[in-house]
Formats: structure tokens, C-alpha cells, sequence
């Protein structure tokens, strides 16, 4: 998995390209923690996106629980198809902020 991490103020997108999946998932999670102090918007951009695992999706918890936490908010941009059925099959539609 590639992640493209781009900051305007306090507004950050990371945008990913490949698979999110068990073993790629800690790439995302540490790119995800080194960016929350001071982000107010955290976007996630999934155009390039092919695959997502739970261990994708625990980390796409996490981050919304701390960008939550914070006052913050996250948003998910661009889902396909693939991923977004996943969303819909495993309930992160109404939890997560899909775009």
C-alpha cells in the first residue's frame, strides 16, 4: 500500500492506493497517529483503494474515535464499489463518515 499524506492547516489527507489489509494496516495506523495533534479534518481518500480488511476497518475506527475525541472529524472520500460494499455488509456505513 502506497499513503500520500497532504496538510493544509489543520486539515490532512492521506490518500491511499493498494490494499489495507493485515499486514499493511500498521502503515496506516502510524500515519494516522503522527498526523491527529492539531488536525481538525482528517480525510481519507480511497480512489485508489482495492481492497479493505478488518484489520483496515479496526484502524478506520480507531482514527474516527480520536478524531471524535478531539473535536475533529474524519471523512472517507472516493469508495468504490468494492469497498464501499464492505462498509454496507459490516455496518461502518452508519458509523463512519463516507462521502
Amino acid at each position: 500500500m502506497n499513503i500520500e499524506k497532504t496538510q493544509n492547516g489543520t486539515e490532512v489527507t492521506l490518500t491511499l492506493s493498494g490494499r489495507l489489509d493485515t499486514v499493511t494496516a500498521p502503515q496506516l495506523e502510524e500515519k494516522i497517529q503522527e498526523s491527529l495533534e492539531g488536525t481538525q479534518k482528517l480525510n481519507l481518500d480511497f480512489e485508489n483503494l482495492e481492497y479493505l480488511s478488518s484489520a483496515g476497518l479496526r484502524v478506520l475506527l480507531t482514527a474516527h474515535k480520536a478524531m471524535t475525541k478531539s473535536g475533529g472529524q474524519m471523512e472517507i472520500r472516493h469508495v468504490n464499489e468494492v469497498i464501499h460494499e464492505v462498509f454496507e455488509v459490516t455496518g461502518f456505513l452508519d458509523v463512519l463518515n463516507i462521502v
